[in-house]
């Protein structure tokens, strides 16, 4: 996650009245609710993630589940892993999309904002705690616009929403490991040891794993002040279907005027023929990568393959990029680290895009290289090194 994106975890439970189970006449949800959100969602202010119960991935197979979210997968979606990470999922979301399963409710319970995409209420006890749940949250419009609901269900969330949903999941907050030591130690008949506290294992760091899209990227941009030094706002959204789902990622404002259009693409884009319309193309390795690598020799031969690309992009790591211009100017991109140190999460490709922007617009590589180039990103603004290579 970079700062400034929202998470989006959607969860389904195992039930045929589940999001992803098969009681609607219209079909499983999930599916397509799923390719949606990546098209609609601008994928440098957002990151989605799917957290499916256990039950569907042994019921179906791995394989099988794997190919029916290909399209949500390769627009950017995590497949959380159901039994060690759903609880850092959570602990992360910015919003959860939902039925009535148990993660769904202690999502609820630990605060964060929840859209309920399926719930079966006639079967629930009425007067169960998931049945208030049911009652309590806000439901998915499925065939709305997702971005407003997800952003209406963010901003507006009452933190004391579903505090009678946290209620039923703990009377002791904080000591569990205390009373159940305590509980299983009577049980077998020994004391406690003497002078160990009892602890949890903490909850492992998931790995980073920025989101790789092998899906067409639409990519709508806008030179935000012409006249000063370079600045660039940029909104990156899948377009695998080749549907336009609103206007293009943008905020509802309806302000669409004055942007422009280009599309990105993966090189291991499943259909090949993407790459002969992009304007940029991408890969992601290691800059001493054997198989692809170095960055200057992919860039050249990428150009010299593809006539109608502009700008080829070798991401070689978290902010940094090498691109090569129809021109022939190699460059490296380097984002510069937030005022903490830390590094600039932003997809690189985003910032190509921006320098792409930024040349068809009449503008030079020698401006961008004096001052480096803005990318903005919702809310977001990134500083960019820009330097010859060579």
């Amino acid at each position: 996650m970079a700062p400034g994106q929202r998470l989006v975890v959607v969860n389904s439970t195992w039930s045929p009245g589940s999001l992803f189970g098969d009681d609607d006449s219209e079909g499983d949800l999930l599916p397509s609710l799923l390719p949606r959100l990546a098209a609609e969602l601008p994928a440098d202010e957002y990151r989605t993630a799917a957290v499916l119960h256990p039950n569907i991935w042994h019921g179906h197979g791995p394989g099988q589940i794997r190919a029916w979210l290909d399209r949500a997968r390769r627009a950017g979606l995590a497949l959380v892993d159901p039994l060690e990470d759903w609880r850092q999922a959570l602990i992360a979301a910015d919003c959860v999309i939902g039925d009535h399963g148990s993660v769904t409710y202690y999502a609820a319970a630990i605060g964060r904002p929840v859209l309920l995409g399926a719930f079966p209420g006639g079967a629930l006890d009425p007067d169960s705690p998931v049945a208030a749940l049911g009652r309590a949250a806000p439901r998915l419009r499925p065939y709305d616009g997702l971005r407003a609901q997800v952003d209406r269900t963010v901003d507006r969330h009452d933190p004391g929403r579903f505090r009678a949903q946290a209620e039923h999941v703990s009377s002791a907050p904080g000591r569990s490991a205390a009373l159940l030591r305590r509980a299983f130690y009577g049980l077998i008949g020994i004391p406690e040891p003497a002078g160990r506290p009892a602890l949890l294992d903490p909850l492992r760091l998931p790995s980073y794993a920025p989101a790789e899209r092998t899906a067409p990227v639409r990519v709508l941009s806008r030179l935000t002040d012409a006249s000063g030094p370079p600045e660039i706002a940029v909104v990156r959204c899948a377009a695998d279907d080749g549907a336009h789902h609103g206007p293009g990622g943008l905020p509802d404002s309806g302000d669409d005027i004055g942007w422009d259009a280009h599309t990105s693409v993966h090189e291991d884009t499943p259909d090949p023929g993407r790459l002969r319309i992009a304007d940029v193309i991408v890969r992601y390795a290691a800059a001493d990568d054997a198989r692809v690598g170095p960055p200057a020799a992919w860039t050249a031969e990428v150009l010299g393959r593809h006539p109608g690309c502009a700008l080829a992009v070798y991401v070689t790591g978290p902010g940094r990029c090498t691109v090569r211009t129809r021109g022939g100017g190699l460059l490296r991109l380097t984002a510069r680290p937030g005022a903490d140190g830390r590094a600039d999460l932003c997809d690189p490709a985003a910032h190509a895009s921006a320098l792409h922007a930024w040349l068809a617009g009449g503008k030079s590589v020698e401006e961008a290289v004096a001052g480096g180039i803005t990318v903005v990103t919702g809310r977001v603004r990134h500083g960019v090194d820009v330097e010859r290579v060579g």
